[in-house]
């Protein structure tokens, strides 16, 4: 009875820690769950070695979907992006705002489009600033009941050098290409005026000056998001990780599902 008082204990603990908007107290909760993940398996069966086997049960979790639903997943090789409407604001959570502080630091409405990947619907609200020499966009992703929110801010150097900075809260599920330097702040940062500060130093780090950069077309925007993406698949193609079906598709190898299981981890220790 002691035994399983412990354990419910712990997990009554972990839920109360998860549920704090304090960040310190949610990873705390986190380690707490894994600690009782832990005592179960070894108060199951008086082995040390079952108990880190619970704990390790945790990090497999997300074999499941990528066996079941990741790995039939067929995704379109030449992906175009289509001019939509802006979606209903109150989906989207501080898109507004981000939107209205673009322009507030001297960026112009390019367009508005998206496109679907594997049923999951991606709109763009894309910017421009010839000042800045940069592209920023409001990105709204939907799928199923889940949907959220984040901001780029992309600048193109005179050697066809991609350097972005973002707030988007997971890790990419496919490989960048040597080209594609990604700048990645926290997710809470949510106020476009700090993500634009975090760009401007992420440049003076990589010692980009203004002279470096070119200068974006507004007209060839949506042109070049296509060709990065074909880039990439083409990147991914040559790597391995991803296979061609013969219908104008591609879906992830073996060696692609091993890749997404260990983002999957990166995401599992950075936002828990």
């Amino acid at each position: 009875m002691r035994e399983t008082l412990i354990v419910i204990g712990l997990v009554v603990l972990a839920v109360a820690l998860r549920s704090s908007r304090v960040n310190l107290w949610r990873k705390i909760g986190a380690l707490i769950l894994l600690g009782a993940s832990f005592s179960l398996f070894y108060f199951l069966t008086d082995n040390f070695a079952m108990g880190l086997f619970g704990v390790l049960l945790w990090f497999f979790l997300p074999w499941f979907e990528l066996l079941t639903s990741v790995r039939k997943m067929r995704l379109p090789l030449d992906n175009r992006l289509r001019h939509r409407q802006v979606p209903n604001p109150s989906f989207f959570p501080n898109a507004s705002e981000a939107a209205a502080a673009m322009e507030d630091a001297g960026f112009e409405h390019i367009s508005d489009c998206g496109w679907e990947w594997a049923g999951m619907q991606q709109f763009f609200r894309l910017y421009w600033n010839p000042e800045e020499r940069a592209i920023s966009a409001v990105c709204l992703c939907e799928q199923s009941a889940v949907a959220f929110a984040f901001i780029t801010v992309t600048s193109y150097d005179e050697n066809g050098g991609i350097w972005r900075t973002t707030n988007f809260p997971f890790a990419p599920t496919l490989q960048c290409p040597p080209n594609v330097k990604w700048n990645h702040v926290p997710c809470e940062r949510s106020c476009f005026h700090e993500i634009l500060s975090d760009h401007r130093k992420f440049l003076v780090r990589v010692q980009l000056t203004e002279e470096k950069l070119k200068m974006p077309d507004p007209d060839s925007i949506e042109e070049s998001i296509e060709q990065e993406m074909r880039r990439q698949v083409e990147h991914n193609l040559a790597a391995g990780f991803v296979l061609l079906t013969g219908d104008g598709h591609f879906q992830y190898s073996k060696r692609g599902l091993i890749f997404l299981w260990g983002q999957f981890i990166k995401d599992m220790i950075r936002l828990c």
